[in-house]
């Protein structure tokens, strides 16, 4: 299963800046423990930036103390945007960020939708539901028989733009009508 998630991150920085353009610069949350997966996202994120003209700040997390730690940094910088790595464990935190972005009054952009729906502003990417519908038909397919080397790689061909307005609202934000016209789901 390829989601793109790191091919996805340029879409997903422009995404922010389109809907902040003053906030600058915008701080970028990774996971340094998920070090294949962080070094893709990191060089993602500075490319991206750098062809936007947009300065960043990165922000290393990797428990839930350094977390709360980070968000207290940001919160004395006055940071109004937030960027965060693709990671399993930001995923598993989603509360944790989504309450600490509010109390902050920071604009949060995610991965995945279910981030976005625990309180974060937005997201770009794939869908995980139907990322695991396809796992399981192929571990169905593998139990019936088939060798998994004779599988295709099977890559995801949707992104979605999910939108949180209560987020938005809270933290005075105005969603331009035509990024809401954009997304697939509008949190109301």
């Amino acid at each position: 299963m390829n989601s793109f998630s790191n091919e996805a991150v340029p879409k997903r920085l422009g995404l922010l800046h389109e809907l902040l353009p003053t906030a600058s610069p915008v701080a970028v949350l990774i996971n340094p423990q998920n070090t294949g997966s962080t070094e893709a996202s990191l060089r993602e994120v500075q490319e991206a930036a750098r062809s936007i003209g947009l300065p960043i700040e990165i922000v290393n997390a990797s428990t839930g103390a350094e977390i709360e730690a980070a968000f207290a940094t940001l919160g004395r910088e006055r940071a109004e945007a937030l960027f965060i790595a693709g990671s399993a464990f930001f995923s598993s935190r989603r509360v944790q960020i989504g309450t600490l972005a509010a109390r902050h009054g920071i604009a949060t952009s995610f991965t995945n939708r279910e981030e976005v729906e625990a309180g974060g502003l937005m997201s770009y990417g794939t869908n995980l539901v139907e990322e695991y519908r396809q796992t399981g038909v192929y571990a169905g397919r593998i139990l019936k028989g088939a060798k998994p080397a004779e599988l295709p790689v099977v890559q995801a061909t949707r992104f979605e733009l999910i939108i949180n307005m209560q987020t938005a609202r809270a933290l005075g934000i105005g969603v331009p009508p035509d990024m809401l016209v954009r997304a697939d789901k509008v949190i109301d």
